[in-house]
């Protein structure tokens, strides 16, 4: 089962002060806090776009066992999933688990939600 992922959205510089606040001990993000930031709605539409979506229901809907599944399920290129993928598995909202001779995409988040810092 997915769970939930809280999405922070927060100028490069605010973003920036409140790492080093953490590096220094100087604060301690509690558990309720985003776990990945983006510096604008912009690029998180990026990887969250229509499209993306689209291809996370398929894999939350359809549990494909290989990208090759997927990209037929999806109707996408293999080239271009496992390009997309690659980019949501650094935000942890997939995960791709290698075996010999195919890679399996499971979801790790299906629920989004967005935390805004001016």
């Amino acid at each position: 089962m997915a769970k939930e992922m809280r999405i922070g959205i927060a100028s490069f510089e605010n973003f920036k002060q409140r790492t080093i606040s953490i590096a220094k001990g100087n604060y301690k993000p509690k558990n309720t806090e985003p776990t990945i930031w983006f510096d604008s709605i912009e690029s998180m539409a990026q990887v969250l776009s229509s499209k993306n979506q689209e291809l996370l229901k398929a894999i939350r809907d359809n549990n494909p066992q290989s990208l090759t599944e997927l990209a037929t399920i999806s109707g996408r290129q293999i080239s271009n999933l496992s390009r997309t993928l690659k980019n949501m598995e650094k935000y942890g909202i997939v995960k791709l688990d290698k075996g010999k001779e195919s890679v399996k995409p499971t979801l790790c988040a299906d629920i989004f939600r967005a935390v805004f810092s001016f």
